[in-house]
């Protein structure tokens, strides 16, 4: 999810040029023949961002999430829409919607700048764990992401005096070296342990060109939720347009989300936006199937 699209110039048009930017081969998609699943319960209970279907939420809220649960989605992770976090109803009668439809609201993306404390409370009221930042764009400087770092640790505290967790959503930008350091790295150095964990978009590091387990590996036990949302096999330079649905792209997503569970993964939400083959809700449904199978 992010509030801008930004262009990237990336020449991806043949895959060849897309494995020589994409260095880590253990992320590719491979045949695999084999029915049985992961038998990850977080898996079992996988859940999506609703801003997948941003475009439908605000018309019929609560017919579109009648239709998500259809679907066999436990989890929501809620944005920050037109009709706040909670669309339109009270943080209670969300939480009630939810409960009927056979779900679960785990967290949300929000503005961290306005109302926060409230957000967190009313959060925390109807048992969802995560509040989360969902994009900082890009910083002029490091010492711009390490004030954000710093932010994160302001807005963790008020989370955990009200008995949540907060947790930063990256975009490729944090995974791109700036004056030979990753935003990201500097950003987990600073943000203390105790009061931020992050959430990984898997998409947008393979965006950027790095290996997801790598970084999961050396940073076991901080993601505690991850996106997990497929890259296209014949990318266009623009990355908005390089979502694809699951088990089309070139993820290994057996082999990642393994190491995902082995390294502290929590939380495993869907998400997507680009629509190749068809609409959002389309894209929802057959993204459930996926994660049905892997489950």
């Amino acid at each position: 999810m992010k509030k801008e699209r930004r262009d990237f110039i990336k020449d991806l048009a043949m895959m060849s040029a897309g494995f020589a930017l994409l260095p880590s081969c253990s992320i590719f998609a491979k045949s695999d023949d084999s029915n049985q699943g992961l038998n990850i319960p977080g898996i079992k209970n996988f859940g999506l961002q609703l801003y997948t279907l941003r475009d439908d939420m605000p018309k019929d809220p609560k017919g579109v999430l009648r239709s998500v649960a259809s679907y066999g989605y436990k989890e929501i992770e809620s944005y920050e829409g037109p009709q706040g976090i909670f669309w339109g109803m009270t943080n209670k009668e969300y939480k009630s919607y939810l409960d009927e439809l056979g779900m679960k609201a785990v967290s949300a993306h929000c503005d961290i700048n306005t109302d926060f404390e409230k957000k967190a409370a009313q959060a925390a009221e109807i048992g969802m764990e995560y509040l989360i930042c969902p994009w900082l764009g890009p910083q002029k400087s490091m010492d711009d992401y390490k004030r954000n770092a710093e932010l994160f640790n302001e807005k963790g505290k008020i989370c955990k005096k009200n008995g949540i967790r907060f947790a930063y959503h990256n975009h490729d930008y944090s995974f791109k070296k700036v004056n030979g350091q990753y935003p990201q790295e500097v950003m987990m150095s600073i943000a203390d342990k105790d009061l931020v964990d992050f959430e990984l978009d898997m998409y947008w590091v393979v965006a950027a060109g790095e290996d997801i387990e790598a970084w999961m590996k050396k940073h076991k036990n901080r993601f505690r939720l991850c996106h997990i949302k497929d890259y296209s096999k014949s990318p266009v330079a623009d990355n908005g347009k390089n979502s694809v649905d699951l088990g089309n792209g070139i993820i290994d997503w057996k082999k990642i989300l393994k190491t995902a569970h082995d390294n502290g993964m929590k939380h495993y939400i869907v998400e997507q936006e680009a629509y190749p083959g068809g609409s959002p809700l389309e894209a929802v449904k057959a993204n459930a199937t996926f994660m049905k199978k892997l489950a």
